[in-house]
């Protein structure tokens, strides 16, 4: 069984981050940035542009094609209050998000609200969208004020509300670029193959990919697959416990193909995942895998602390829990399934699927940090360190890494 009796305190995890050092902005070229390559514990200096020629032979990338979508709309009261709502996932959590965004006439999701107290809770908020297609009425009122969900209205009703977020919102930049979003931003702050509406942060280390680079990748026959993991706001909450292991994971919605699981089975010794999404997706499916293995409830719904409580001598191999999945899908005639992901990588957790990454450098204290320091160990300061010293750019729209350990 995987021991996790040690504490794993806060401090070991936090390096000093000068604020110039923040990329607040994106190069005018993806794939101008830096790439700085860890591999097998030697680091090198590189440009992004190289790395079709830095993966190793017969690697197999996955990215998350998951799009965000613009989150954050405004209400103005005849008070002149400001109230913002911050879309953050349908309600229930449940539904596919693909679904609700092809909603028409109204739908119900969940939000952090801005300036709340002044949102009564039997006060309906309107506001007019100009579109292409003549002007909108969009209503909103509380559904459940306590859990903060809303149900928002609009007319004419054949609008989807894929349609509406984009007439009415505005893009969720993290919070630590200290900035408004600009009209460039609902262009660069998504990856290129961005498909599958849903997110409220893009998965950024795939924000470095172009068409020549994936020309590049596809002449090394280097293969390649998509899966969906729509990123949450939580992907940004800070970790306040001193034992990080307290710490209580956000749950995000990820979808894998059929197609997807057949080329993760062809390729499961060579796996590299493009952006910690994509990691957590990939190690997710291992374990529900797993679940259907044994037989377990809600194999398709993954907690915090599951992949720790299974004795490694009852721990599936990596080919087995990948069939299962995909014996499941065969046996239900279906092309994909939507699962919810909490899962927790932390350091002493035993990394399943994945052989590499290729990832940005991220917030000191978070948990991505501790989830590149599972791939890569203690190495994991070396390499920010190096980075650092280096004038690397960081966190979403900074410089990138391809750590090979």
């Amino acid at each position: 069984m995987t021991e996790l009796n040690e504490l794993l305190l806060l401090s070991e995890f936090q390096y000093d981050l000068p604020d110039d050092r923040v990329a607040r902005f994106p190069l005018a070229q993806r794939d101008a940035s830096k790439l700085l390559v860890y591999q097998g514990g030697q680091i090198s200096h590189q440009q992004f542009s190289n790395l079709p020629d830095l993966l190793p032979e017969n690697s197999f990338l996955v990215f998350n094609n998951t799009k965000v979508i613009p989150a954050r709309l405004h209400f103005t009261k005849p008070t002149g209050a400001v109230i913002e709502l911050f879309l953050l996932n349908p309600f229930p959590a449940e539904q596919p998000i693909s679904l609700a965004m092809e909603a028409t006439g109204s739908a119900i999701w969940q939000g952090m609200i801005g300036n709340r107290k002044r949102w009564r809770p039997s006060e309906t908020m309107k506001t007019i969208l100009s579109t292409p297609l003549g002007d909108v009425t969009l209503t909103v009122a509380w559904h459940d004020y306590d859990q903060s969900v809303v149900r928002l209205r609009w007319q004419p009703a054949s609008f989807t509300f894929a349609q509406i977020v984009q007439y009415a919102g505005e893009i969720p930049l993290p919070p630590y670029l200290k900035r408004d979003a600009t009209d460039a931003d609902r262009d660069t702050y998504q990856t290129i193959y961005s498909k599958q509406e849903g997110a409220v942060a893009a998965p950024t280390a795939g924000l470095h990919f172009t068409p020549a680079i994936f020309d590049a990748i596809s002449k090394r026959a280097i293969g390649y697959d998509y899966l969906t993991l729509h990123v949450g706001a939580g992907t940004f909450q800070p970790i306040k416990t001193d034992d990080v292991r307290q710490h209580h994971m956000h749950t995000e919605q990820v979808v894998y193909a059929q197609q997807t699981i057949r080329h993760l089975l062809e390729h499961e010794d060579a796996i590299i995942a493009v952006g910690t999404t994509s990691m957590r997706a990939l190690e997710s499916l291992y374990w529900m895998g797993t679940k259907l293995i044994r037989n377990e409830a809600d194999p398709f719904r993954l907690d915090q602390q599951y992949a720790y409580q299974i004795p490694v001598a009852q721990q599936p191999s990596v080919v087995d829990s990948l069939h299962a999945v995909l014996t499941y899908l065969i046996g239900t005639n279906k092309e994909s399934i939507v699962a919810q992901t909490g899962i927790y990588i932390t350091p002493g957790y035993k990394v399943k699927l994945c052989r590499g990454i290729v990832t940005n450098f991220h917030q000191p204290g978070s948990t991505l940090i501790l989830l590149i320091a599972t791939l890569i160990g203690d190495d994991w300061k070396r390499v920010y360190n190096e980075a650092l010293e280096n004038e690397y750019r960081f966190l979403s729209y900074g410089d990138s890494s391809l750590l090979l350990p």
